[in-house]
């Protein structure tokens, strides 16, 4: 029942939702919030202070009175979403606050909850009658926001206590512990990303604790499947290694890319020296990587189809996906209003072009294999950079972070 209501409050939330809110939206992704942020702190003059918003609890803390009131659906159903309840080891649980638990409408619910931030912001700051040009500016993705001033001051005085407001009408409040203000040359991380300026030029890269993250969950895939044959541990991998490659393609990636590919090579070397301590190194190398298109020790395996033939599968390289410029989509583009129906057609017709790029250049794979997550992110990557050994610290020095 919550999907049929869905499709009747999606249009109205995309109808009322702010121009720069990205989050659980159609048409819309995290690349176009990393995008925004660029446009927003990229050129000189811009503001160089953020204000990184936390708010604790969103989903579980909305109010119901708030959502009875507001949302423009029919208030019986809606109570009756709200107040259901939910199930935990054979224990019922109420809810007194925040959207249905695993509901589908739940990030619609949250959004329209959020949704009149920015205006409330412009109201207070207008872009373009403020003499004193404060330069707020806010980009959220679901509950996750920031927002630019001139000056910590400005964030610190009448930047922040507006949000409060606006969030407790709403039941919610900000987490003061996570909730920080930052000058742009410091850098912050949103989305995955790291945004910071170095002597003026801004730059976005992959968050250094997200790689990591990301480095320590492959590792821990790897050393868990000992037994695994090559073959199936390719095929294990490649979907994760394509969907974080995939999701940094439009920042400043390469050297993260490179660096990644580099700790992967070594976790799976140890692997297998794991497998055969009796053999040498030379009889190792020989048995699982291989050379092909300039490229050296491509960890290679191979897997039965179907059919019962055998098939080749070798290693995502990740330094080997472009970097593409991500084209933010426009704030007051509403794919369910028939007069941007050609905007958004061409904005399918460019994603297709690059999946099909990707299919041509990219290393040889099937293409059931091959996985296409949602973008996210900018800036075109000019870095020629070697890539650093190992390490925290070499990983620093690569993302600047």
């Amino acid at each position: 029942m919550q999907a049929l209501y869905l499709l009747a409050l999606v249009p109205i939330a995309e109808a009322t939702g702010d121009e720069s809110s990205y989050g659980f939206r159609t048409g819309r992704s995290a690349a176009d919030a990393i995008e925004q942020c660029f446009s927003l702190l990229a050129r000189g003059g811009r503001a160089e202070w953020i204000l990184e918003g936390d708010i604790a609890s969103c989903f579980d803390r909305i109010s119901h009175d708030w959502l009875l009131t507001q949302v423009p659906m029919e208030r019986s159903i809606l109570h009756k979403w709200l107040k259901a309840g939910f199930m935990d080891e054979s224990v019922f649980y109420p809810t007194e606050s925040g959207t249905p638990q695993g509901g589908v409408v739940s990030p619609v619910l949250a959004n329209m909850a959020l949704d009149g931030l920015q205006s409330a912001l412009r109201e207070r700051f207008p872009r373009w009658h403020d003499e004193r040009n404060r330069k707020v500016h806010m980009v959220r993705y679901a509950d996750d926001f920031i927002v630019t001033g001139d000056s910590k001051q400005v964030l610190e005085d009448e930047v922040m206590p507006l949000v409060e407001r606006f969030l407790g009408e709403r039941g919610l409040e900000l987490s003061h512990k996570k909730t920080v203000i930052t000058h742009i040359e410091a850098g912050f991380d949103f989305l995955g990303q790291n945004v910071r300026k170095y002597r003026g030029k801004l730059l976005i890269t992959p968050s250094k604790q997200r790689t990591l993250s990301f480095l320590a969950l492959i590792r821990k895939r790897i050393k868990a499947n000992n037994a695994t044959s090559a073959g199936e541990m390719v095929r294990m991998l490649n979907p994760a290694l394509r969907g974080w490659a995939n999701y940094h393609r439009h920042v400043v990636s390469k050297n993260a890319y490179r660096f990644v590919d580099h700790q992967i090579w070594q976790a799976l070397w140890q692997w297998a020296l794991r497998r055969h301590p009796n053999k040498g190194r030379g009889w190792v190398r020989k048995k699982y990587f291989t050379a092909d298109h300039g490229r050296q020790w491509i960890f290679t395996g191979q897997i039965k189809t179907a059919a019962g033939e055998k098939r080749e599968l070798r290693l995502f390289s990740v330094a080997s996906v472009p970097i593409w410029r991500h084209v933010a989509v426009k704030g007051t583009a509403n794919p369910f209003d028939p007069a941007w129906e050609a905007y958004f057609a061409s904005r399918q017709r460019r994603r297709m072009r690059t999946a099909e790029h990707d299919h041509q250049w990219l290393d040889p794979a099937p293409l059931h294999q091959l996985v296409f997550p949602p973008h996210a992110t900018s800036l075109v990557d000019a870095s020629r950079n070697p890539v650093p050994r190992g390490g925290l610290r070499s990983l620093s020095r690569m993302l600047g972070n």
